[in-house]
């Protein structure tokens, strides 16, 4: 919305864009930390965390709970970043973001090390410098941009505004949570690898440190292609409201082009990252490393890496249809992703191992695990074809009034 505007050059529903945001803000951050907090002790239980292992429940629960508390900090920050984006902005969300990181490490060394607040510290330190980047990223807003200087009557109720933020913002907002459900279901699959015989738990859950390991350099791996994605919104949805439909033809094509010179690269990087299981030993103790880890986090990697081209067309297709006012479609890539990547982890891996699955496991069956991510992206990129050729290519963007 206020990409559109800003496309427009309508500086006055810049502004009201950006006050009925905070006003969203505030009450959708209200009322996802009760409902996160209330429902919290139930997901523990689903991912099979329980009092039954107090230890571990204790630490997830204070951390989440902590989090939890600081999703205003989390809502702001990212809201901040993305108006700066909306605007044409892209390097100083980008130097927020790592000043956020850095201050992320050194709170987390104090809380942790010097206050001894373990688990309860490390959760403070991200709500803490999220809340500080926060303030710091709104103070340079106001400060570079007028446009963004608000008064009274940018913050007067009108609910036809809120509703088309909300159009757009909620199909978007509910991709992301199918899309972090499908990661608890693959969690949840994930821990009867390292099930024994006996239903007790292996020594230092080879399968789950593997796999947590290899998943954030995943993630890591991941960000450049998710940045393309949150250009291509902004460029998209200024250039709808600036009326250049043929602009938005040509970026989505140039933008096929960088995702794919980036997937060459994210590869290389990762694969190389494998060999003797390099990135464990940067996110992992190195107790908690041996071959068998070692083995199943190289496994996760291969699977996903090999099918990048797959998530760089899902990123730029979701994008780009997100960009041009058609969240709706966005919403269906994400249900689709939910339904294939738990109907695969679900059930494939029994399949393939032809009953349950324990430690004993075939190497087959975890494959068929990892195939959760693959299998979600090309149901979700099939979901999206028709709307990246009709509105992405054949151009029919949604008009705003």
């Amino acid at each position: 919305m206020t990409s559109i505007a800003a496309g427009h050059g309508d500086k006055g529903r810049v502004r009201k864009s950006f006050g009925s945001e905070i006003i969203l803000g505030a009450l959708l951050s209200l009322i996802l930390t009760g409902i996160a907090i209330i429902t919290l002790d139930p997901l523990l239980r689903f991912i099979g965390l329980s009092e039954t292992n107090p230890g571990v429940w204790k630490a997830a629960y204070q951390y989440s709970i902590v989090i939890f508390i600081g999703i205003f900090a989390q809502f702001y920050y990212n809201l901040i970043c993305s108006v700066l984006r909306s605007l044409g902005d892209s390097e100083t969300p980008l130097i927020f973001l790592l000043f956020s990181t850095v201050l992320n490490i050194v709170l987390d060394l104090l809380f942790i090390i010097v206050f001894h607040l373990g688990v309860i510290g490390a959760a403070a330190a991200t709500a803490v410098a999220q809340a500080i980047s926060a303030i710091m990223c709104l103070i340079y807003a106001f400060r570079k941009y007028p446009e963004l200087h608000l008064t009274k009557k940018d913050f007067r109720f009108d609910i036809s505004l809120y509703i088309k933020h909300l159009k757009q913002g909620i199909p978007m907002g509910l991709q992301f949570s199918m899309l972090a459900i499908g990661i608890i279901v693959m969690q949840r699959s994930l821990v009867s690898f390292d099930l024994g015989l006996d239903g007790v738990m292996v020594t230092s859950n080879p399968a789950q440190n593997g796999f947590g390991a290899a998943n954030k350099l995943n993630y890591f791996l991941m960000c450049p292609l998710s940045a393309l994605g949150t250009a291509i919104v902004s460029f998209n949805a200024q250039n709808l409201g600036a009326g250049r439909q043929d602009r938005i033809r040509r970026g989505t094509v140039k933008s096929l082009m960088i995702g794919t010179i980036m997937c060459l690269i994210l590869c290389g990087i990762g694969m190389l990252m494998t060999i003797n299981g390099a990135y464990q030993y940067v996110f992992m103790s190195s107790d908690k490393i041996s071959q068998s880890s070692i083995h199943y986090g190289n496994l996760y990697l291969y699977v996903d890496l090999a099918m990048y081209f797959l998530l760089m067309l899902l990123y730029v297709f979701r994008s780009g249809v997100q960009g041009v006012g058609h969240a709706e479609f966005t919403l269906l890539a994400g249900c689709a992703e939910l339904v294939a990547r738990t109907l695969i982890c679900t059930f494939l891996p029994s399949i393939i191992n032809g009953g349950s699955i324990d430690s004993s496991a075939s190497v087959g069956a975890y494959i068929a695990l990892c195939f959760g991510d693959p299998g979600a992206w090309i149901l979700a990129i099939a979901t999206l074809l028709y709307p990246t050729v009709r509105y992405l290519f054949g151009v029919k963007p949604k008009k705003e009034n």
